[in-house]
């Protein structure tokens, strides 16, 4: 049964590629604000960068906790 404890320092798991992919997420995050920041556009590319960046967080923030939630190889290999 899993427990719906989250630990922050779970968040750091280099060798799990949800790590990254979370990070990856985090610099388009940036790259997506950049733009609608300082280049001035039409209607329609600003709200398809604005869905892209909702999007982006929604799946960043699934990640993030599932991240939290999954016990690091660290954990699992003291068990």
């Amino acid at each position: 049964m899993r427990t719906p404890f989250m630990k922050f320092s779970r968040l750091y798991q280099p060798k799990n590629p949800l790590f990254w992919l979370l990070v990856l997420l985090n610099a388009l995050s940036a790259a997506i604000s950049w733009l609608l920041q300082t280049r001035p556009m039409a209607l329609a590319p600003t709200l398809v960068l604005a869905f892209f960046a909702l999007g982006n967080f929604l799946l960043g923030i699934k990640l993030a906790v599932q991240l939290m939630r999954e016990p690091a190889e660290a954990e699992r290999a003291r068990k």
